[in-house]
């Protein structure tokens, strides 16, 4: 008796893996599903989506500095991010919550700690120590590797910068008012690049007890 043959109507594995351009389709449906499925339902848990109480917008010397951290590459070196277990928590602090970070566009959480993690480095040292810290790290810790930002004290701030970059944030859903918009380069008349990364490290991490 003659061997018969039946075709699998569809896609055969044969078909799919000689065929490199359905096979890139495939794997990007797959992993895009993949993705949705992780990432959608955190936009509806409001543990991610809330903040934690009592947090508030950078104010507009803090929001300056936070762009200079990101200019100066200071995350490359410096996670903000704290993670629940015993060791992070008893050398940092309480362990990092995404509502600490609803207002940070992008957030700086990341992995890399070639210095220590600044998740909550608001408040741990003067502002003095900040400024001699940024401006020869050795000066206050001796093994330290850090390169330093001397140019930071002499760069002063241009007030007129910052309304902008309120009103970008505030399509974005940070409760900035129009008030505060209007007055935000007063706080900034007379202020160094330096000033505005010290204001923005002391608040890190302030929030959140």
């Amino acid at each position: 008796m003659a061997e018969q043959h039946h075709e699998t109507p569809g896609f055969s594995h044969e078909k799919i893996e000689t065929n490199n351009f359905l096979m890139i389709v495939l794997i990007l449906v797959v992993v895009s599903f993949g993705g949705l499925v992780e990432i959608v339902p955190l936009f509806f848990q409001h543990s991610t989506t809330e903040p934690v109480p009592g947090l508030k917008p950078y104010t507009p010397l803090q929001l300056t500095g936070r762009d200079i951290y990101i200019r100066e590459g200071c995350y490359n070196c410096h996670s903000q991010m704290i993670r629940p277990l015993r060791a992070e928590t008893m050398r940092y602090g309480h362990y990092s919550v995404a509502g600490e970070f609803v207002y940070d566009h992008p957030f700086q959480w990341g992995s890399k700690r070639t210095g220590p993690d600044l998740a909550r480095v608001g408040g741990r040292y003067s502002d003095q120590w900040h400024k001699v810290h940024l401006h020869n790290p050795r000066d206050v810790v001796p093994e330290s590797v850090m390169p330093a930002y001397p140019w930071l004290e002499a760069a002063t701030l241009n007030p007129a910068d910052v309304a902008p970059k309120m009103q970008a944030l505030r399509t974005v859903g940070v409760p900035y008012t129009d008030a505060e918009i209007a007055t935000a380069g007063d706080e900034l008349k007379d202020k160094t690049e330096l000033d505005a990364l010290v204001a923005y490290l002391q608040v890190l991490g302030t929030f959140v007890k």
